[in-house]
C-alpha cells in the first residue's frame, strides 16, 4: 500500500492536464513513470487500444472534468460507487480511477514486459460506473487528523509486538522511503494544495512502517503466526493510511465541487 499506486499517478497528472496546468507530453511521461508503456482499451467509438494522450483527450470530450482514485481492499470498497462489475474489477486490481463528469472508470491490468521482466506494460480498461458519492473517502482535514493518531497507534503496536525499528533492514526501508519522498514532492502534480502533499507523504510513511513490520525477519517475532498477528493488529492503521491516500489524490476534484478552487 505504501508505494505510489498507478491510479494515483493517472489521476494526479490527468487532473493537472484537464486543468490546463501541464502539457499532454509531460502528463503522459509522469503517468507512465518507469513502466514500458500505458494503453487504454474500451473507450467509446474506439475498437482497440489507444495511447494515453488520445485517451485523455477523448475523456475530456466525453465530459470528464476530473479524476478520482479508488484503493479498495476486501471488505472495504474505498472510493468506489458501483456497479458491482466495476467494483469487482477494481478490487482485483486493488486500485482504479473514477471519472468525474462522465460515468466511466478505468482499471489497470499489468503485464510483464520482455523476457527478463525489466519493465511493466499497463492496459487501462474503461468501464461504466455509477454516478454516486465514492465510498468512505474522508476530507483532507479528517485524513490528516486520523493519520496523526494512526502513526501513534502504529508505533505503539510495533513496540508491543517487539518489532525492531533500528535494525539494518528496517533502516534501509525507511531510508528508501525518505529518498522517494524527496524525489516525489511533486508527485501530486501542479494544482494540488500543499496540505494534500503533506497528507500523502504521511500516509506513505505509515504504509512503509506497516510494510517493514509485516515482512518476515524484522523484530523478535518471525513465525508465520506472529507475522499474521502483526498484520491483524495493524489492519486498522493500514485502512486509515489508504483512506488518506485517496483523500489526497481526490482533493482537487472535491475542492472544485465545493467551489473552493
Amino acid at each position: 500500500m505504501h508505494s505510489e499506486p498507478r491510479a494515483g499517478r493517472l489521476a494526479a497528472w490527468g487532473n493537472a492536464l484537464l486543468a490546463g496546468l501541464v502539457s499532454p507530453d509531460d502528463a503522459v511521461l509522469a503517468i507512465v513513470g518507469t513502466d514500458a508503456v500505458h494503453r487504454v482499451e474500451g473507450l467509446p467509438d474506439e475498437s482497440g487500444q489507444v495511447g494515453l494522450t488520445l485517451a485523455l483527450g477523448r475523456l475530456r470530450t466525453l465530459g470528464v472534468s476530473g479524476l478520482r482514485v479508488a484503493l479498495p481492499a476486501p471488505g472495504h470498497p474505498l472510493g468506489l460507487s458501483g456497479p458491482p462489475e466495476f467494483n469487482a474489477r477494481a478490487l482485483e486490481a486493488e486500485e482504479a480511477v473514477v471519472c468525474h463528469g462522465a460515468a466511466y472508470g478505468l482499471v489497470p491490468d499489468v503485464y510483464e514486459a520482455g523476457p527478463e521482466h525489466v519493465r511493466d506494460e499497463v492496459v487501462w480498461h474503461v468501464l461504466p460506473v455509477r454516478e454516486a458519492p465514492p465510498a468512505d473517502v474522508p476530507s483532507l482535514g479528517e485524513a490528516e487528523r486520523e493519520l496523526a493518531e494512526a502513526l501513534r497507534e502504529a508505533t505503539e503496536v510495533l513496540t508491543r509486538l517487539d518489532v525492531a525499528g533500528s535494525g539494518p533492514v528496517a533502516e534501509a526501508a525507511v531510508d528508501a522511503y525518505r529518498a522517494r519522498a524527496e524525489r516525489g514532492r511533486e508527485v501530486l502534480a501542479p494544482g494540488y494544495p500543499p496540505r494534500a502533499v503533506r497528507v500523502l507523504e504521511l500516509a506513505q510513511r505509515v504504509g512503509t512502517l506497516i510494510a517493514v513490520a509485516t515482512e518476515s525477519g524484522h523484530g523478535g517475532a518471525v513465525s508465520s503466526s506472529e507475522i499474521s498477528a502483526r498484520r491483524e493488529a495493524l489492519r486498522p492503521v493500514e485502512r486509515t493510511a489508504r483512506r488518506a491516500q485517496v483523500a489526497a489524490y481526490n482533493s482537487v476534484v472535491e475542492e472544485r465541487e465545493r467551489g473552493v478552487r
